[in-house]
């Protein structure tokens, strides 16, 4: 099965990605961790990630892709956090069967990531608040444009963790 996992920081797209990987036997791919690990040794992208802007469309696309064409992905995956726009999610042609939108508030996913301990550089309070702003400006137009497609399955994820995963399974038939 091959799903996407879409929400704003802090909805909980990889712990419900990660009991999905279980239940599913299919890797879970985070798109911020591929960044991430980029990160250590790319500076353009560490600077990029620290500010709470977007890695360009190009870029995304090409690197994802890629990731892709790895064995380990030859029978499904739950990719996270990707597509972050509707161009991603145009040129994005891999079979694509559901994509979940894990819906919260902003207050709530500040409140959760306030919680967190975290040393990572794309955590600060701007980079945050910069990433919410343009999840609100980019990301939005692709869960309409996945609803358009009837892909789209919209979940509460204010909900705790079992009650989440549950609407998940429920909406998927799995």
């Amino acid at each position: 099965m091959k799903l996407i996992i879409i929400g704003i920081q802090g909805a909980g797209k990889s712990t419900q990605g990660n009991l999905l990987s279980e239940r599913l036997d299919v890797p879970y791919l985070s798109s911020g961790h591929i960044f991430r690990q980029m990160a250590k040794e790319n500076r353009w992208i560490k600077e990029i990630l620290a500010s709470g802007r977007l890695v360009p469309d190009k870029t995304v696309l090409k690197i994802i892709v890629e990731y892709l064409k790895k064995p380990e992905y030859g029978k499904g995956y739950i990719l996270d956090g990707f597509p972050r726009t509707v161009t991603q999610a145009k040129e994005f042609q891999n079979g694509v069967e559901r994509v979940i939108f894990l819906d919260v508030t902003d207050k709530e996913a500040l409140w959760r990531i306030s919680g967190r301990t975290s040393e990572r550089d794309d955590e600060t309070l701007a980079a945050i608040r910069k990433r919410i702003e343009l999840f609100h400006q980019e990301t939005k137009p692709v869960i309409d444009y996945y609803k358009k497609q009837k892909k789209l399955l919209v979940v509460n994820g204010e909900k705790d963790i079992e009650k989440v995963f549950a609407e998940i399974i429920q909406g998927l038939n799995i």
